[in-house]
C-alpha cells in the first residue's frame, strides 16, 4: 500500500528554517525516493527549490505563525509582533480545523512543523503523527514578553497547548529545553559541506581568486554609500553576497543562487559576516568557515547560538555600529588571525531526521 504523502510546515520567518528543511527533505527523498512530500511556507519557492535535490509534489503557499516583525536584519519590532500574533490568536480554531481538511484532502501519513503550533494541533486532532523540527520553539521566544506584558500570556498559553500535543520533538542542536514537548530526541548537525567552487564563482564575476573572499550573508543591510565605500576600500579582499541581497554599481558581487548554491558560495569563500542564525551558524561549522557575527541582544536566542559560534568556530563579534557603518576591516584582520575552535560537532542528523519521520509515516526504506 502506497504510503501517503508527508506534509512539511517550514515557518518564513529565517531563512535558517528553510536551509535545515531543506536538508531533512533531501534526505527523505534519497531514503524514500517513492515517498511525496508536501510543502506548505511563504519562504520563496525559488529560495527552496536553490536548496531541494528533488521536487516535492507540491508546495503550498500559507502562513500559520508570525513570529517576530524585524526592523532589519538585527532589531524587532515588538509591540507589531504583539498585533501579529493577537491576530494570529483570534484565528487559531478556524486554521486548525482548514488544516485538518487539507491533511484529510491530500492523506497525509504524518505532519512535520517547522515549527508553528497549528499543523501539529490539526494533524493531533485527526489521530495523525505530528513531528516537531527546531531548535526553540514561539512559546520560549515569546515568554520574556509576557513576563512584562500580560497580553502576551494568551499568546504563549495558546503555543504551549498546540506544541504539547506533538508525537515528537526532533530537537536540533544550539536550542534551548523545549520542555513543553512531551517526547523529544536529540539531532546533531543536519548541514554537510559541500565542494568549492572558487574557480568557476571567480570566471563568473570576474573575481580574482588571490585575494582573501568574504561573503556578506544578510536578508537585508542597509549600506549607504560612504559604508560602502569603506567595505570596497579594504585591501586584499573580493566581497559576495547573495541575491536579492545586492547593492547596484558596486564592486561586491552579488551572486543568482540559481547559477551557484548558497552552499557552493559559502564553500568558496575564505570568511562570512552575517548575524547569528541557526543556518549561518551550522553552515559555517560544516564548513569550517570563520565568522563575524553581528550582535542580535533583541532575539533570546542570540546567547545560545553565540556559544555554539564560540565553541565550534573561528570566530569574532562585530559592534552594531562598525557593521552599519562598513568599518569590517579591522574585524577581518583579527577574524583569520583567531584561534581555531576548541571543538568539533557530528553530523549525521538530517539521515536521523528523515529515519525517524518515515518511520512514523509508516514507509518502507
Amino acid at each position: 500500500m502506497r504510503t501517503g504523502p508527508i506534509v512539511y510546515y517550514i515557518t518564513a520567518h529565517g531563512y535558517g528554517h528553510g536551509v535545515r528543511s531543506a536538508d531533512i527533505l533531501n534526505a527523505i527523498a534519497r531514503l524514500a525516493p517513492s515517498v511525496d512530500t508536501v510543502v506548505v511556507s511563504t519562504l520563496d519557492p525559488a529560495f527552496l527549490r536553490s536548496r531541494l535535490d528533488h521536487t516535492p509534489r507540491e508546495f503550498r503557499s500559507r502562513a500559520l505563525d508570525v513570529g517576530m516583525v524585524q526592523l532589519d536584519s538585527v532589531r524587532l519590532d515588538v509591540e507589531r509582533s504583539r498585533r501579529a500574533a493577537a491576530g494570529l490568536l483570534d484565528r487559531w480554531d478556524e486554521l486548525v480545523v482548514q488544516e485538518r481538511a487539507f491533511h484529510d484532502a491530500v492523506d497525509a501519513s504524518v505532519v512535520v512543523a517547522d515549527i508553528p503550533a497549528i499543523p501539529i494541533e490539526a494533524a493531533a486532532s485527526a489521530g495523525r503523527p505530528a513531528i516537531a523540527v527546531g531548535n526553540f520553539a514561539w512559546d520560549w521566544i515569546y515568554e520574556p514578553y509576557a513576563e512584562s506584558d500580560s497580553r502576551w500570556s494568551p499568546i504563549v498559553e495558546r503555543f504551549r497547548r498546540g506544541y504539547g500535543r506533538a508525537d515528537l520533538l526532533l530537537r536540533l542542536p544550539f536550542s534551548e529545553p523545549m520542555a513543553v514537548f512531551p517526547i523529544c530526541e536529540d539531532l546533531p548537525l543536519l548541514s554537510t559541506p559541500v565542494p568549492s567552487r572558487r574557480d568557476d564563482l571567480a570566471r563568473h564575476a570576474g573575481a580574482d581568486a588571490g585575494k582573501r573572499w568574504t561573503l556578506i550573508s544578510f536578508t537585508t543591510l542597509e549600506w549607504g554609500a560612504e559604508a560602502l565605500d569603506r567595505v570596497e576600500a579594504i585591501p586584499g579582499t573580493e566581497f559576495f553576497s547573495v541575491l536579492p541581497l545586492v547593492w547596484p554599481g558596486r564592486r561586491i558581487h552579488a551572486i543568482d543562487r540559481r547559477r551557484f548554491s548558497f552552499a557552493e558560495v559559502l564553500a568558496s569563500v575564505d570568511a562570512v559576516v552575517s548575524k547569528p542564525g541557526y543556518g549561518i551558524v551550522s553552515e559555517c561549522i560544516a564548513a569550517g568557515k570563520p565568522l563575524l557575527h553581528a550582535s542580535r541582544r533583541d532575539f533570546r536566542e542570540y546567547p545560545i547560538l553565540v556559544d555554539a559560534i564560540e565553541r565550534y568556530l573561528r570566530q569574532r563579534a562585530i559592534s552594531e555600529e562598525r557593521l552599519y557603518s562598513g568599518d569590517l576591516g579591522r574585524d577581518l584582520e583579527h577574524l583569520f588571525q583567531a584561534p581555531v575552535p576548541r571543538e568539533t560537532m557530528p553530523a549525521g542528523g538530517a539521515d536521523r531526521a528523515a529515519r525517524r519521520i518515515l518511520d512514523l509515516a509508516r514507509a518502507d526504506l
